[in-house]
């Protein structure tokens, strides 16, 4: 601006020497007083001189409103110089009092991140699910308190006073509001990353669980398939025959099964060894039904009744007494033939008869229950006619045996197992609490005896 002057005023100078030297004149310059205005009306004794030319008052005009024009502008700069100034003391104080509020907060609070670290990144809970849910939690308590300290808490004071006399509140700095959403953003990106890794490791546990599940039931499962095995074998005894089944309970629930059924027969012989002391009555030592006749062949001692042997359902009361607590051999046969029957006693023969179901084939594919009376092929028991006691050396055969046979089997002289049904362990299922056990019963009737 200043040479914006300076240039106007020689123009003006080399406009009035050319003038002057044009009409024969020339102009003297005289010193300008302090303080007066630049211009060329003034004397040898600085007074002003006063000119009636247009020009010079034109110039004079414009030279006045540039200097005021200056003026203005420099108090404008140093204005700004001090605005400058008290923005800088500002951000230098904003600067200091967002590091000292951060410290004081890492300090204030270390412990309480201490324990959210510990929470969230540090050992994890046993429960998967429990552990998501405390991330999410925590991840939405940090989310709400880190928009409260930028809200409200970390606000930082102005210099300026409000007419209250309360300092004002500037807002945080829009870089500082910027940072802080970015930290923020990245801690939830970061707990979402290690929800998402929890969520993994929780899908792995749960397929290891079942995975050890799995393993699990196949290791019991073959320990039961070992045990049944055991119970099966012929080394589960000394001998194979060397067992007894047990049913202590009169209930429709306890009973022995045989495997195998019986082919058609024409006449049989059915023999045993049994101990029992119920009363009233030993109830049914076994029973063989068919389809359509559930009675076809049993045994049973029912109430105050005597021992009866059914064929098809017809009754033949028999001769024995068996209910005194010691083990008795029994045997009966019976022929188709004129329904002939005799019973045996521990050797010896106490009874026959006829006209027991005679001309009746016995008829195949049943199901032989030792202990209970069927109702029903293979189910449907009475507890009332359940057998208690037990049982041991349930032999069959498809014809009558001879008495010398039964005698030898009676005082142990003579083994000859059923042809139809023999006695061995691996023939035998047991049910609903009954048992085996082994049992040498020779040796055992002769302790008794």
């Amino acid at each position: 601006m200043l040479a914006v002057i300076v240039g106007l005023l020689c123009l003006l100078g080399g406009r009035a020497v050319r003038s002057q030297d044009a009409t024969g004149s020339r102009f003297v310059c005289n010193a300008i007083p302090p303080g007066a205005e630049p211009g060329c009306g003034y004397g040898p004794t600085g007074n002003r001189v006063q000119s009636s030319s247009p020009v010079e008052d034109e110039l004079r005009n414009t030279i006045i409103q540039l200097r005021e024009t200056i003026l203005q502008q420099k108090e404008t700069i140093v204005s700004q110089q001090g605005t400058i100034k008290e923005l800088n003391s500002k951000l230098a104080r904003c600067e200091a009092a967002a590091d000292e509020s951060s410290q004081g907060k890492a300090r204030g609070h270390g412990s309480r991140r201490k324990e959210y670290g510990k929470n969230t990144m540090g050992d994890l809970p046993r429960d998967p699910s429990d552990t998501i849910d405390q991330l999410g939690k925590t991840m939405q308590s940090l989310k709400g308190r880190l928009e409260n300290l930028e809200q409200h808490s970390l606000r930082l004071p102005s210099s300026n006073v409000s007419a209250g006399g309360v300092s004002a509140l500037t807002p945080l700095p829009p870089e500082l509001r910027d940072l802080l959403r970015q930290r923020l953003g990245a801690l939830e990106t970061q707990l979402l990353r290690k929800v998402a890794e929890l969520e993994e490791e929780k899908s792995q546990l749960y397929n290891e669980t079942a995975a050890h599940r799995q393993r699990t039931e196949s290791a019991l499962n073959s320990l039961l398939e070992r045990i049944t095995e055991l119970e099966k074998s012929n080394n589960a005894f000394k001998s194979p025959e060397d067992f007894k089944v047990s049913l202590p309970l009169r209930t429709n629930y306890l009973y022995g099964r045989i495997k195998k059924s019986l082919p058609e027969m024409y006449a049989f012989t059915v023999c045993m060894w049994l101990k029992s002391s119920a009363s009233p009555g030993i109830g049914t030592p076994f029973s063989y039904g068919v389809p359509g006749q559930a009675n076809e062949i049993v045994l049973i001692e029912w109430g105050n009744n005597p021992i009866e042997l059914l064929v098809n359902d017809k009754v033949a009361q028999l001769p024995l007494s068996v209910s005194d607590g010691r083990w008795h051999h029994i045997c009966i046969t019976w022929t188709t033939r004129d329904g002939f029957w005799e019973a045996y006693q521990d050797g010896e023969r106490l009874g026959t008869g006829d006209n027991l179901a005679p001309w009746h084939p016995i008829k195949p594919g049943g199901v032989i229950i030792l202990g209970q009376e069927q109702d029903i092929v293979g189910g449907r028991f009475d507890a009332t006619q359940a057998f208690v006691g037990e049982l041991s050396q349930f032999n069959m055969w498809d014809r009558v045996l001879r008495p010398v046979d039964i005698m030898g089997l009676a005082n142990c002289s003579a083994y000859m197992p059923g042809n139809v049904v023999p006695w061995i362990d691996a023939n035998v299922e047991v049910f609903g609490g009954a048992s085996k056990a082994a049992l040498e019963i020779c040796e055992d009737r002769a302790f008794d005896s």
